[in-house]
């Protein structure tokens, strides 16, 4: 009885076999173009600090933008999208890792006729492919790398919502600050307006003076609803970003009050391999490309089956578990190709190109990084310079105007002077709104192409 029912020896030898050897390339990172420094900073670099160690809600010193970034994190589609894509990840890997182990099925008949050509039967069986060649494995390699990349490519939006928020929400105070700006503009203009309509009732000045004065106040109210519409597109904008119907956007600190950290740690150009998730996720990539190459060579050898059936069958449905109607069979099979016209062998080919696709990708990507850095340091620099100069002239442009409207009432110069003094403290004080924005922007961006810490 125990030797019909023990699994043949057939079997335990073939089950015992070496899983053979793993066919196809062995990983190793690509050569980068090595850039030992950066060329727009003097900041000396400390390789004792990383930015990672900098969390993201330690650089903004506004709990309403926190709270605005912590919603639109927990809220985003984008963000439930790639979240959904690495569950998938999860599954797919969880799925080819099955093809190592056997697979076991059981079935069975039930013939009512005696008489029936087929027997009543009921049974197990399992069928193997044993990966002799790695197939399965490199498989498995390759989708492990994906789940790693796409787990990179959720902390590039991640990276990216937060970014967005913050420099969309500087944008919307800038644009508050302009709104402001040009109300007070339009309210000097209209005061300005009164008194040169009474001295030309009066007959003290002429039309001309009256009818600059009337375009200067037009020029002004129309500005008004210009940045009011631009106010409702950023809300809308946040809005999508916060993943919530479009309404009004909470306002905390205005964009002259925030102070940001600055002293943010300048790393080795080469940290940015690891610390960057797009340069990350790019080189995953490529290590499930380069895995891939393997699978193709492993399919142009012979795969080997190991197949085993157990169970009981008989005429009479009432002596189907007897003992001699137990049966049981192993068998062991080997498929190969011998001759397609060299499919294989252009499977290897076009797996090995896409995996060179992959690493051009991959050095490009790093590229990119460096060349971002580069950028927002020179941003976070020459944006500070210009705001420093924007704000002399602000300053220089206001006693400007009290000097002009002074000369012009004690009748010295013309009014033309006046309206060109008043022109440019205006623009000055927009570009200076916008040059406050841009610093703050040129913070977020530098933090995020150093490959801060999101997490």
């Amino acid at each position: 009885m125990i030797k019909k029912y023990k699994i043949s020896f057939v079997i335990l030898a073939l089950a015992l076999l070496p899983m053979g050897c793993m066919v196809g390339p062995k990983y190793s990172r690509p050569e980068e173009q090595k850039a030992e420094r950066y060329q727009n900073t003097e900041i000396p670099i400390d390789t004792a600090k990383s930015v990672v160690n900098l969390k993201w809600f330690d650089i903004f010193d506004d709990d309403v933008l926190e709270g605005l970034i912590n919603k639109g994190i927990e809220n985003n589609y984008d963000m439930k999208i790639a979240m959904a894509r690495l569950e998938r990840a999860r599954a797919e890997l969880g799925y080819s890792k099955a093809d190592l182990y056997p697979s076991f099925q059981y079935g069975g008949t039930v013939y009512a006729n005696k008489d029936a050509f087929l027997p009543t039967n009921v049974g197990a069986s399992m069928n193997w492919e044993l990966d002799f060649w790695g197939k399965v494995r490199h498989q498995n390699k390759a989708l492990q790398a994906e789940l790693l990349a796409t787990e990179e490519a959720r902390k590039v939006i991640l990276t990216g919502i937060i970014s967005d928020i913050a420099i969309s929400y500087f944008q919307l105070r800038d644009l508050d600050n302009q709104l402001d700006i040009t109300k007070k503009t339009l309210v000097a203009r209209q005061e300005s307006f009164n008194i040169i309509n009474e001295r030309f009732i009066k007959g003290y000045v002429s039309e001309v003076d009256k009818v600059q004065i009337e375009q200067q106040v037009a020029i002004a109210e129309a500005g008004i609803p210009r940045i009011e519409r631009q106010i409702t597109f950023l809300e809308n904008v946040i809005s999508v970003l916060l993943g919530q119907v479009p309404g009004r956007i909470e306002r905390g600190k205005a964009n002259s009050d925030q102070k940001l950290v600055t002293d943010i740690p300048l790393s080795l150009p080469s940290k940015l391999l690891e610390n960057r998730p797009d340069v990350r996720q790019a080189e995953l990539y490529y290590v499930s490309a380069n895995e891939k190459i393997g699978v193709a060579q492993a399919m142009r050898y012979p795969s080997f089956n190991i197949a085993a059936i157990a169970g009981f069958a008989s005429v009479y449905v009432s002596d189907l578990f007897q003992d001699s109607s137990y049966k049981q069979n192993a068998s062991a099979g080997v498929v190969g190709p011998i001759f397609n016209f060299g499919k294989n062998k252009r499977r290897v080919e076009i797996y090995r190109q896409e995996a060179e696709q992959s690493k051009f990708y991959y050095q490009k990507t790093y590229l990119i990084a460096i060349s971002e850095v580069e950028q927002s340091l020179q941003d976070v620099k020459t944006y500070k310079q210009e705001w420093q100069a924007r704000n002399k002239q602000v300053q220089a442009a206001r006693k400007n105007l009290e000097l002009s409207d002074a000369r012009y009432y004690n009748g010295y110069v013309s009014y033309l002077e006046v309206l060109d003094v008043q022109r440019n403290l205006y623009e000055a004080e927009l570009e200076l709104s916008r040059l406050s924005q841009q610093q703050l922007s040129a913070t977020v961006q530098l933090y995020k192409a150093l490959g801060g810490g999101w997490n």
